[in-house]
């Protein structure tokens, strides 16, 4: 062979040996996850994994990706999504329009509004400059639950009613440490301390607190027109009127409060309320009605019109068990979201995740926080889907659901985090 034949080749040899080093790299992969899957705590449920490769879009794993799944609140992703495509920088806190001498206003569903932990006071504090206001609050088509929710749910903080104009985030404040405070104080005479098996009256705005509750509690309270006006007219200083009518003219919007703030509390604290609030502001950008199926409806008719098995999507937190996904949906969904949004400011929303639960600072010291990911449950089910960056760089993008387990959600989680850690360490 000649010299110059010699050379050509060696450029060839090394290629079919990256070739097999890739090839056995990822055969090792699998059946590391494969292993990892084959654990008896998950022999008799069901569970599907999709791992893809952020940059090549190559499939390093792929179990039950197709099938369909009760997500939980990996929903939050596309609602996460919906954010992001239809609502500007800063959220839409109210419509409005002066006719005259009036002032009418309209919500767009801004939960930050007297909320316990946003404290947002663009809108309150705009309000208090004006002279005559009429409130209109018949622009949703809203129930006050999302379809498919539990009844029993009506006294838990992750079940607060949707509104317009949600104030206070819809909950009342209990505490009973060392005296009794109530939040906000209008409630203070409709509160008792004594046991009972609901923390309120599933019909009437009457709360219970146990004597010995150590805990601040958030109870939603039942909403009204009557309420809200009383609420604001508090906090203005000033009377307000309802409005039967808004008039046919345009509309000017006043915005609030910075959107990725909302977003990331949201899917930090995996707040079910947050979630909702942001699909009807969502729908304010494309209607006069606020209203969470017309957002859904818009994103699955336009932005994911391209998911390879449509979902079948009825809320914005989760929390109904009509929804159902594929774990190759999320991944599509959050390719998406990687390839639109800049990787600082999508991993400095997106939270981290570690073995037990969400973190907000990461807990294992050998090793560093490699995991960005939405973890979503409800009874006998677990799952998780973000992204992995790896030891070597890589950015990994997966979907990892758990269907009707009965061992306990810590042996599932244990397994989903061992079989991440994998991909961290090794590809």
């Amino acid at each position: 062979m000649h010299r110059s034949s010699k050379t050509q080749c060696k450029p060839l040899i090394a290629c079919v040996f990256l070739a097999i080093f890739l090839l056995t790299g990822c055969s090792s992969i699998k059946n590391t996850l494969k292993s990892e899957l084959g654990k008896t705590r998950l022999a008799s449920s069901f569970h599907g994994l999709l791992v893809i490769d952020a940059e090549s879009k190559k499939e390093i794993y792929n179990q039950n990706s197709d099938k369909y799944f009760t997500p939980a609140s990996n929903t939050k992703i596309v609602t996460f999504y919906t954010a992001i495509k239809m609502l500007q920088k800063n959220v839409p806190t109210l419509k409005y329009a002066i006719v005259d001498d009036t002032l009418f206003v309209e919500g767009t569903g801004d939960p930050s509004w007297l909320h316990p932990h946003l404290k947002d006071s663009t809108a309150t504090k705009w309000l208090q400059s004006q002279n005559t206001i009429a409130l209109y609050a018949n622009n949703t088509d809203e129930l006050r639950y999302g379809p498919g929710w539990a009844w029993e749910d009506f006294d838990t903080h992750f079940s607060s009613e949707k509104t317009p104009i949600p104030l206070f985030g819809n909950v009342v404040t209990l505490s009973n440490v060392d005296s009794l405070q109530v939040s906000p104080p209008y409630f203070r005479d409709s509160v008792e301390i004594m046991e009972n098996s609901f923390k309120r009256d599933e019909y009437s705005n009457h709360f219970y607190i146990s004597p010995i509750e150590e805990d601040t509690l958030e109870v939603p309270f039942m909403t009204s027109d009557s309420l809200t006006k009383y609420f604001l007219e508090q906090t203005l200083d000033k009377k307000i009127v309802i409005a039967d009518h808004f008039p046919k003219v345009q509309k000017n919007t006043l915005y609030g409060m910075s959107t990725d703030s909302i977003l990331k509390q949201m899917l930090f604290k995996s707040d079910n309320f947050l979630a909702e609030q942001l699909l009807m502001m969502a729908s304010s950008t494309i209607s006069d009605t606020l209203s969470t199926k017309r957002a859904i409806t818009y994103m699955l008719e336009n932005d994911l019109k391209d998911l390879e098995q449509m979902p079948r999507w009825v809320d914005g937190s989760g929390l109904s068990r009509y929804n159902l996904f594929t774990p190759r949906s999320f991944v599509q969904i959050l390719q998406k979201l990687y390839n639109e949004v800049p990787q600082e400011r999508l991993f400095g929303i997106f939270p981290m995740w570690g073995p037990n639960s969400t973190v907000e600072k990461w807990e294992d010291p050998t090793t560093a926080p490699f995991l960005f990911a939405k973890s979503g449950s409800v009874g006998n089910n677990y799952n998780l889907s973000g992204y992995v960056k790896t030891k070597s760089g890589k950015v990994l993008i997966f979907s990892f659901m758990n269907n009707h387990f009965r061992v306990p959600s810590a042996e599932v989680r244990e397994t989903i985090y061992t079989t991440l850690k994998q991909l961290y360490e090794h590809y």
